[in-house]
């Protein structure tokens, strides 16, 4: 049976914000959960904040403010693409407040790994020739191409909402949980993007994976598929 009364805190990924999840929230409240789609320092309506020091630091003493300030326990923390770095960090300094981590096609550090390090040197090169050429040597234009949207509607949405994303944060190492306070874990794999090897390690670790048929924007795409999939047991 569905457990009532879960605290979901949403942690978007790169050049997004907490609206994007805007599908998705409304159909956990209307399931009885409370829901805290929050927005990273530097993206979405806080992007006049973006700056040269702005890093994943930045972004984990973001989600740790507000699991502090909100007094939030039992929390599943959920982290989309680079907020799977965020989320891994966040768990590492609050692991007593939070009952699972649910990865959404997310990067999946060790301790001391950064978001260059677990993407491909290509990747690598484009983000800093961009953000060179475009963003003043410290910000990374929006990828709408990698994010496998196609409905009209929902492309359109999005490409006026997206920000840079400053590079610092993927260069900085993250931090994880260590191995002997290691606070249950979920990935869930876009099948249409290119994170097999991550959810293979996962399901090594022995971690439920589960999976949405769509490209790497699954709570955009296909919201519904996500809350059903956030609202079984292998995810709280």
């Amino acid at each position: 049976m569905e457990q009532a009364g879960l605290t979901f805190v949403l942690v978007h990924g790169a050049w997004h914000g907490g609206w994007c999840w805007k599908k998705v929230v409304p159909l956990l409240q209307a399931a009885g959960h409370r829901v805290i789609a929050l927005t990273l320092t530097g993206l979405g309506e806080r992007a006049h904040l973006i700056n040269p020091n702005v890093g994943l630091k930045t972004h984990v003493n973001d989600v740790l403010n507000t699991l502090e300030m909100d007094d939030l326990t039992d929390v599943i923390l959920v982290g989309h693409s680079y907020g799977g770095l965020v989320i891994s960090s966040v768990a590492a300094h609050a692991s007593g407040r939070i009952r699972r981590l649910v990865y959404l096609d997310a990067l999946v550090p060790e301790n001391g790994q950064s978001g260059f390090d677990l993407n491909s040197q290509q990747f690598r090169q484009r983000a800093q020739a961009a953000a060179a050429e475009h963003g003043e040597g410290y910000k990374v234009p929006p990828n709408l191409e990698m994010l496998g949207v196609t409905d009209a509607a929902d492309l359109e949405w999005l490409r006026s909402r997206l920000r840079p994303h400053p590079i610092a944060s993927f260069s900085q190492p993250a931090e994880a949980p260590a191995t002997t306070a290691q606070i249950p874990s979920t990935y869930i794999l876009c099948a249409q993007f290119g994170l097999q090897d991550t959810a293979a390690r996962c399901r090594a670790k022995g971690w439920p994976v589960l999976e949405i048929d769509c490209g790497h924007d699954a709570m955009v795409i296909k919201p519904r598929e996500l809350v059903d999939l956030l609202l079984t047991p292998d995810c709280h």
